[in-house]
């Protein structure tokens, strides 16, 4: 580490309405793999942009700023009272920028897809050097973006594009949004940016060009267009995590999974996915999900929450719920659910069942429609199954209960009370066979 480090601030944007998404929820609240798009961002800054960090929001955001503390709870929360442009929202930070930071970075929540190593690479060139940094992109469609205008390797302006020549617009080079500027010429530059638009907003773009009037370094920086993608409207924003999702496979697989068909299965944030795990077609993945090496996935399965071992199989079509967790070897078969509760090693819950707040012991085998009762209107109640247990079809174990260890449970019994261990339980009425009564029901029916 230098003996002398660069202090950065980095300034993050959150007070868009997002018209756009018709939505009650603040735009820079809705999820991407199971995460904000404000939460992507500041993860990104605080990998990225060693440093302190603002969070300017709208006035009555209070969920926005609840959320930005949730990721980063160091960062200083400022508030943009009115809604006048880019330049006006960074100078709702005007408090911070004046404590002397050698760098300042300003980036966008609705940037979610925006990587660590893009932030530093701003802050790479402010410390080269430069005086402003500007992030482009070669657009496909450059229609509607703001361009680059560069001469002679030198950033002169950024346009938007219903101000930009015919020449300009011919431009593929495209503004993405964040910037970097020396902290010693930040106030000066923001202060300089006037109104002098249709709009009447202070537009953060504009100290580009007052950058280079005053003779200062400006450079542009290229990301990959996916990279610095925006999202303003539903439509963006299934975009936005279609190319998460592609970026998520991607690493899993590297990572030494296997995906059968890889755009059929979603990924959260943060799975943790590991070597030899053998993944099937339309299987969701949510937050909190942790799939240890050699673990099986099966098709049209859902977790959430939940622990896999190694040499443990899910599915098909079964939903893991937050607090499951499967010991190694165990099988979690079709149409069955588990929630807070442990499988351990080598269970079998086959068929059409439910387990929560349970434990199932080592070996045990569970009977197809078996469920526990768990739930009594009020509370939760657990249910305890010993190792090497069989529990019949059919079967309902009311907490709290507890199966003992290698204890038989006759198929279709209500258990209400604990069995302890090798005993044999049976609660279900006694059958009784009466002999010809179908054929005289059935003659009765038709005489009537």
């Amino acid at each position: 580490m230098s003996a002398n480090p660069r202090r950065c601030l980095t300034i993050v944007l959150a007070a868009g309405e997002g018209v756009r998404m018709r939505s009650a929820r603040p735009k820079v609240l809705h999820e991407l793999a199971g995460r904000s798009m404000l939460a992507h961002t500041l993860s990104a800054v605080l990998e990225g942009a060693a440093g302190d960090v603002v969070v300017v929001v709208g006035p009555d955001r209070d969920s926005v700023a609840a959320e930005a503390l949730k990721v980063a709870p160091g960062a200083k929360i400022v508030v943009q009272p009115e809604r006048q442009g880019t330049a006006d929202a960074v100078l709702a930070a005007r408090g911070q920028i004046a404590q002397g930071y050698d760098d300042i970075l300003v980036t966008y929540a609705d940037i979610p897809l925006i990587k660590p190593a893009t932030l530093a690479a701003l802050g790479a060139e402010l410390a080269q050097g430069a005086d402003v940094v500007a992030l482009g992109f070669e657009a496909a469609d450059p229609a509607g973006y703001g361009r680059l205008i560069e001469r002679g390797g030198r950033l002169m302006a950024i346009r938007e594009h219903k101000d930009a020549s015919a020449e300009e617009r011919a431009s593929r080079l495209c503004n993405a949004g964040p910037l970097a500027f020396s902290g010693t010429e930040a106030l000066k530059l923001l202060d300089a940016v006037k109104p002098d638009n249709a709009q009447r907003e202070y537009y953060l773009t504009d100290i580009v060009e007052i950058a280079d009037t005053r003779g200062l370094v400006a450079r542009a920086l290229i990301a990959d267009e996916t990279e610095v993608m925006g999202v303003n409207d539903r439509a963006q924003l299934a975009a936005a995590e279609a190319a998460l999702q592609d970026r998520l496979r991607r690493r899993a697989m590297a990572e030494g999974a296997t995906l059968i068909a890889p755009e059929t299965v979603f990924l959260a944030f943060d799975a943790r996915i590991g070597h030899d795990v053998l993944i099937e077609p339309h299987v969701v993945i949510g937050p909190g999900v942790r799939i240890e090496d050699g673990a099986l996935i099966r098709a049209f399965s859902h977790l959430e929450g939940a622990r896999v071992a190694g040499g443990a199989s899910v599915g098909p079509f079964a939903r893991l719920r937050p607090g499951a967790d499967i010991a190694a070897n165990a099988r979690i078969g079709n149409f069955v659910e588990i929630k807070q509760a442990m499988i351990e090693e080598g269970a079998k819950i086959n068929h059409l069942t439910y387990i929560g707040d349970a434990r199932v012991g080592a070996n045990a085998n569970i009977g197809a429609g078996t469920i526990t009762c768990n739930y009594d209107g009020f509370a939760k109640h657990k249910t305890d199954i010993g190792a090497g247990a069989f529990i019949g079809s059919n079967s309902a174990l009311v907490a709290p209960v507890t199966i003992g260890d290698g204890a038989y449970i006759g198929s279709g019994s209500v258990i209400t009370e604990s069995v302890e261990a090798d005993a044999l339980a049976v609660a279900r009425g006694r059958q009784e066979t009466k002999a010809g009564w179908a054929k005289a029901f059935r003659a009765r029916r038709k005489k009537g």
